[in-house]
């Protein structure tokens, strides 16, 4: 697995707070996409500007290269019951709960294998058979993994559904973060216009501001748009726990980098280009990829790469980013590119001026 070489620091949890009303949590995408609001905020210290997300384009180079993370949410929620139970000495014994068990599809390991988060815990123990829909999907639990994760062996009712992805198709709902309350009318609205590849349990949700016209409108300035992949899972959004920022360690987020989006960013950098990734997971793609010059090699493998102030960046001159939660590792992220001190003041006159915070919020530019 790739991890990046932790830089010293004395930074707390605390030093990444900040105060936001709950009415500035947004509850509902804007529509259309690219109406949200966009905070312009330079590296060089230079007057925040405040602008609208399409305006996007007159921040762009005709030399550069637009980095996007083009995984697919997959409705990794699902509800069932425990059909199996097993006991202290290992004996399975059949049951007839009706109490629901929840599950959170993290990341998928092999096969059908799946990391997930289950709740109650009680009722997803090692041994335990769990049933949805009925009977066309089962889990075994495996196994209880980091951080209390569940590791799980999924079985489709090959009668009713070829795949488990089929299964989850037809019995999950997609898996929005516990700050939205408001039902999601159109789930496409929870995915990038540009999302192919299935396997996050959440959103890259920087990505959600783009539309076909925009990103057509970008190509045809001259600016080059390079997929990459992370399937985000608990490493995204996994809350910080220890006091000191340099305790904690990072989930494992699957990465995949193309040999020719590693050459299409090469060669842009090389010609006087910038970098900009679009969100956080492209920026973390981006820098478990390269090498100590720049160079961005393909790559498919596990990350737990974990940015923060004093980390030196090696592929991203510039990001496309949400307003994140307070105490977040995406704060620390965002800290570390443009400075602590910076950012957090940005957030207070985001604050200030109305934006909208986090999944289906406003964006901010880092350049």
């Amino acid at each position: 697995m790739i991890h990046n070489s932790l830089p010293p620091t004395d930074l707390t949890l605390a030093d990444f707070d900040y105060e936001l009303p709950e009415n500035q949590i947004a509850q509902t995408p804007v529509e259309p996409r690219d109406a949200s609001r966009l905070m312009i905020v330079r590296r060089d210290g230079g007057a925040l500007e405040h602008r609208v997300f399409r305006d996007v384009t007159e921040y762009l180079r005709p030399q550069d290269v637009l980095v996007i993370n083009d995984t697919r949410v997959i409705p990794a929620r699902i509800v069932g019951r425990r059909v199996v139970r097993r006991q202290a000495d290992g004996c399975e014994t059949p049951v007839d709960e009706t109490a629901p068990v929840e599950l959170l599809l993290l990341r998928q390991r092999e096969n059908d294998v799946w990391e997930a988060l289950a709740g109650p815990g009680k009722r997803a123990r090692p041994g335990d058979v769990l049933s949805f829909g009925d009977g066309v999907l089962t889990a075994r639990v495996e196994e209880i993994g980091e951080e209390g994760c569940r590791i799980l062996r999924f079985t489709a009712n090959r009668t009713q559904c070829e795949t488990v992805y089929e299964a989850l198709h037809r019995l999950g709902s997609m898996p929005l973060p516990p700050y939205i309350r408001e039902k999601l009318r159109d789930p496409e609205r929870y995915q990038t216009v540009y999302a192919r590849h299935e396997g996050s349990a959440a959103a890259p949700t920087a990505g959600l501001h783009f539309t076909p016209e925009l990103l057509g409108r970008i190509r045809e300035m001259g600016v080059a748009v390079a997929p990459v992949l992370l399937h985000v899972g608990l490493g995204t959004f996994r809350p910080v726990k220890e006091e000191r920022i340099a305790d904690h360690e990072m989930h494992a987020e699957y990465i995949s980098v193309s040999e020719e989006s590693a050459a299409l960013i090469n060669e842009r950098r090389a010609r006087g280009g910038r970098i900009i990734a679009v969100g956080t997971t492209s920026c973390r793609t981006l820098e478990s990829a390269a090498d100590e010059e720049g160079i961005v090699h393909p790559v498919s493998a596990d990350t737990g790469i974990f940015i923060y102030p004093g980390y030196r960046f090696r592929a991203t001159d510039a990001l496309i980013t949400n307003f994140h939660l307070p105490k977040s590792t995406l704060l620390m992220l965002v800290s570390a590119l443009a400075g602590r001190e910076r950012m957090l003041a940005a957030y207070r006159e985001a604050v200030k001026r109305g934006y909208r915070f986090f999944s289906f919020g406003d964006a901010m530019m880092i350049c």
